[in-house]
């Protein structure tokens, strides 16, 4: 469905023809003005009006109407087709969710096709509409600003993921015994939120690069010190990400090697009672066979004789363990 759809002529919002395809028409007849068309998850039917209107290349609405696409830049003869992952991030549920925009830049025209909730572009309208010194670059001003909106967006949401992430390891390193079992499955669960995050940001920066280079059509000159901010920024939000990944690989292997610390000392435990419960048991058992000539048998004190002698061995061995923290 088509969410917005307005010509802006000397960086101001006009009212212009209710059919975009008139308002193209108007937009490239001027030559000053551009067409800013905004799309959500628009069926096939729809966005093939829409790429017959615009000229714009098979392969490019093909990913635009199947999504689920990296973030890349691709030039066509008559237009720029480039995609962008949004990042949101649910506190309460610890979960990462990422949306795609797909942004179609021509000589006259912007068409941008918005998939999933996470969208910064709502926004983006109104403040560039509040700056008309910004749009009148035209479209390039609305690829910069999209994409400013988005990586300064990631940059919040690493900024979150660091608290959460500080709340773990304070989890993790605890005094008390945490459960192992739901400690190493949130450790692998944020390990895979952060996978989701560095799909939207890794692959962001060769198209980021190729921005801030001369030789981009349907790019102003003057628009790649912009680009480089962005770029800038988005570097930023990579090393903010690179540097989640590895504190949750240390994490997660300083938990294993707490788990295996536990166990050792969970395993001398067992052994120091196994061998407290040993001793009595050998000497019962020897006197236990029942065989007529053996030491003491005759004797009167014999039976609390061997009693005293296991209850101090016992306390030996008790002492021992203790000394050298096994028990």
């Amino acid at each position: 469905m088509i969410v917005d759809c307005a010509i802006y002529r000397d960086g101001r919002r006009t009212e212009g023809p209710e059919d975009f395809s008139d308002a193209l028409e108007a937009a490239r007849a001027e030559g000053h003005s551009f067409l800013w068309l905004g799309l959500h998850e628009p069926t096939r039917e729809e966005f093939d009006h829409v790429s017959r209107e615009f000229g714009l290349h098979p392969l490019a609405v093909e990913d635009a109407l199947k999504a689920h696409q990296r973030p890349k830049l691709e030039v066509y003869d008559d237009s720029l087709f480039m995609v962008l992952k949004p990042i949101s991030y649910d506190d309460a549920a610890g979960s990462v969710s990422a949306s795609e925009l797909m942004i179609f830049l021509g000589d006259s025209f912007v068409v941008v096709v918005r998939h999933g909730a996470a969208s910064p572009l709502a926004a983006v309208r109104r403040r560039l509409e509040h700056e008309p010194d910004v749009l009148r670059h035209g479209p390039t001003a609305v690829l910069y600003a999209v994409s400013d909106a988005v990586v300064d967006h990631y940059i919040e949401v690493a900024a979150e993921l660091q608290v959460d992430l500080e709340e773990l390891e304070a989890e993790v390193f605890a005094p008390s015994r945490p459960d192992t079992n739901n400690t190493a499955a949130a450790i692998y669960a944020f390990k895979r939120e952060v996978l989701e995050f560095r799909r939207a940001t890794n692959p962001l920066l060769e198209p980021m690069l190729r921005l801030q280079n001369p030789g981009v059509p349907f790019v102003h000159d003057e628009s790649r010190p912009f680009f480089r901010d962005v770029g800038d920024h988005l570097t930023r939000a990579n090393e903010s990400v690179e540097g989640l990944d590895r504190l949750l690989s240390d994490i997660l292997s300083a938990h294993l090697a707490q788990m295996g610390v536990r166990q050792n000392d969970d395993m001398r435990k067992i052994s120091a009672w196994a061998a407290l419960a040993a001793v009595p048991t050998l000497i019962a058992g020897v006197y236990g066979m029942n065989f007529e000539h053996m030491p003491e048998l005759k004797w009167s004190w014999g039976y609390y004789g061997i009693l005293l002698l296991m209850v101090t061995i016992e306390l030996l061995l008790y002492r021992t363990f203790k000394h050298r923290g096994w028990l």
